[in-house]
């Protein structure tokens, strides 16, 4: 599948990166994001256990040569935040500094999370890191599943925002833009993408990477959705373009696994120096577990 001269991740053979904790459901590997520094790949993903078990138990920091094996830098355990669980990390160079980890933490018996970061001069060094809250959320919505990027324009976040005030309903999710000077104190600049009544992401749509750029072509990511409130944690990826005001999803069904729950999601999208893309994307298998997985367009 593409958009126009745009790759996007189909289900074609792709390697498994980090496979799923253990078989069965609620076993999975993923919710990854990566970077391409000076030739070498950094990824950045969570662990998750059945809710008996856990839920988000750590986020892993690894690194890799050639994009598919992978050796672990540092990991960060859920008890250090006080929080009930883990979800979307995100691993950023940060200029001047070093680096920066962004975590998705949930609120210990509620249905709200919170975004908090650690910065370090090195992967290695972030578990002791410096710690700070970036967005704490509040009583009417939880924040989490952050994409971050920085350019000549500064910082930029497509951020994943639950609302809260009606109970039962809490999995319903849509995307706000924020722009920041430093990546920790952020403005934010409004709603920018959300379901569409009636169609598979009905529920909820959730920025999940930004593609390259394709010369004269507008800005384009791809996103989470799902139909309805059964299908949470089980979402499928599509296309949403850039209009100048807000994203717009494109016309068609999504992209999805072939198998277990169908789930094909948080896909993350990392330029190769060759013109090419590699994308890590959290992917069902047939036994109900996820693992991370990686292809190349």
């Amino acid at each position: 599948m593409t958009l126009g001269a745009l790759a996007v991740p189909t289900y074609d053979d792709p390697r498994i990166v980090v496979p799923a904790p253990a078989a069965g459901a609620g076993n999975w590997a993923g919710a990854a994001s990566a970077v391409l520094v000076d030739g070498t790949i950094w990824l950045t993903y969570r662990v998750r256990r059945p809710v008996d078990e856990g839920r988000g138990v750590s986020v892993v920091v690894a690194r890799s040569d050639d994009g598919e094996r992978f050796t672990t830098v540092a990991e960060v355990h859920r008890d250090a935040f006080g929080c009930e669980s883990f979800e979307r990390p995100v691993l950023v160079p940060v200029p001047g500094v070093g680096w920066r980890l962004y975590l998705s933490c949930a609120t210990p018996g509620s249905k709200h999370w919170w975004v908090d970061s650690l910065t370090a001069p090195t992967p290695e060094d972030l578990p002791a890191g410096e710690r700070r809250v970036v967005l704490p959320g509040d009583e009417t919505v939880a924040v989490k599943d952050p994409v971050v990027t920085y350019g000549p324009d500064g910082w930029e976040m497509w951020l994943c925002c639950h609302p809260l005030a009606e109970p039962g309903h809490e999995d319903r999710m849509t995307t706000r833009l924020l722009r920041s000077a430093d990546g920790l104190d952020w403005t934010d600049l409004g709603e920018v993408l959300a379901g569409r009544p009636g169609e598979w992401d009905a529920r909820g749509a959730r920025v999940t990477t930004v593609l390259p750029s394709v010369a004269g072509g507008p800005l384009t990511v791809l996103y989470d959705g799902r139909p309805d409130a059964a299908s949470n944690w089980f979402e499928t990826t599509g296309l949403a373009t850039w209009d100048g005001s807000r994203l717009v999803a494109s016309a068609g069904p999504p992209i999805a696994s072939p198998h277990g729950d169908g789930a094909w999601r948080y896909a993350s999208a990392v330029p190769l120096p060759d013109g090419r893309t590699r994308f890590y994307v959290e992917a069902a298998r047939a036994d109900g577990a996820h693992d991370l997985v990686t292809l190349v367009r």
